[in-house]
């Protein structure tokens, strides 16, 4: 399947469940008060969030229809999604001079973080950047054979210590290390201990200090990786996050199959950070660039255009 193909069927869920949720609002009649605000719920309930839904019920009462079947509405759905998204669509840039460029990137255990590391680093190699990933997050021994993996796989040396090391020090080594080799990027995993926010913020710090002791303007990205099927939830890591780890992009995760991916949309409207990239399935080239219009009109259940 193309990628649009999957991007589609990755939203299906989600514009099924948008769907029903507008059941029977459209009619032959001019759109009174009442209807535009079963038309903010229902896109509430979509899990766009109240920002974003208000915002949408506001331009399609602007626009003073006499009337709007079920498809009419998908288009403006589609088209006020899309003006919301666009902004915050940045792919990832390496700009980091000297290099390498460093990202962290942080996440909740289970949202794909590991493997999605793997998968930037894939779309970062394909651009001929010379990558280099280091295993940051010692505290789980798994996620350090996991990222060897994704390194073995897409073919990007891996930086790793013991269980229990300092993560830091995994971070001194790598910049080291990519400096010597040329690698243009250095991808540091670190650990998703949300639960100990104060411990997680210390361990940033210290990663931070290191960093800026070789490279003033290190890190140049810290990306979140998010699990779409989360739903809200994903918000609300997007807001403790960007508190504790001064988080600059977002990358979004699990969105093949979920219902729940209007969850992008009401983090773009709450948040504006930018959506470096999405990942629609499991395979290695399965995160892509964010498109604003192609996800726009797969949430509301329109073909690409």
């Amino acid at each position: 399947m193309s990628w649009l193909d999957r991007l589609t069927g990755g939203f299906r869920k989600t514009a099924d469940r948008l769907g029903e949720n507008l059941q029977g609002l459209t009619s032959q009649q001019a759109l009174d008060s009442a209807t535009l605000d079963d038309i903010e719920e229902a896109l509430i309930a979509s899990d766009l969030g109240p920002e974003a839904s208000k915002r949408i019920r506001d331009a399609i009462a602007a626009k003073k229809y006499d009337a709007l079947d079920e498809r009419g509405l998908r288009e403006i759905l589609a088209e006020e999604i899309e003006k919301i998204l666009t902004p915050v669509a940045k792919p990832l840039d390496v700009f980091g001079f000297p290099r390498p460029h460093v990202i962290l990137v942080i996440g909740v255990n289970g949202s794909g973080k590991t493997t999605t590391i793997g998968k930037i680093g894939n779309l970062l190699m394909e651009q001929d950047y010379g990558v280099l990933l280091a295993a940051g997050d010692t505290f789980r021994a798994a996620a350090i054979e996991q990222l060897k993996i994704w390194g073995g796989r897409i073919n990007a040396p891996v930086i790793a210590g013991p269980e229990g090391g300092d993560p830091a020090s995994i971070v001194f080594d790598g910049v080291k290390k990519a400096t010597a080799t040329g690698e243009d990027v250095l991808i540091v995993d670190t650990a998703g201990r949300l639960q100990n926010k104060a411990h997680l913020m210390d361990e940033l710090a210290k990663i931070r200090r290191v960093l800026g002791k070789l490279n003033t303007e290190a890190p140049h990205d810290v990306i979140l990786v998010l699990d779409a099927t989360t739903g809200q939830n994903a918000l609300n890591q997007i807001e403790v996050f960007k508190e504790v780890a001064q988080v600059t992009g977002l990358v979004m995760t699990k969105l093949d199959g979920t219902a729940r991916g209007g969850v992008m949309v009401a983090a773009a409207e709450k948040f504006g950070l930018p959506i470096h990239a999405i990942g629609v399935g499991e395979g290695v080239d399965d995160l892509r660039p964010f498109d604003p219009r192609a996800v726009a009109r797969a949430i509301a259940g329109l073909p690409p255009a």
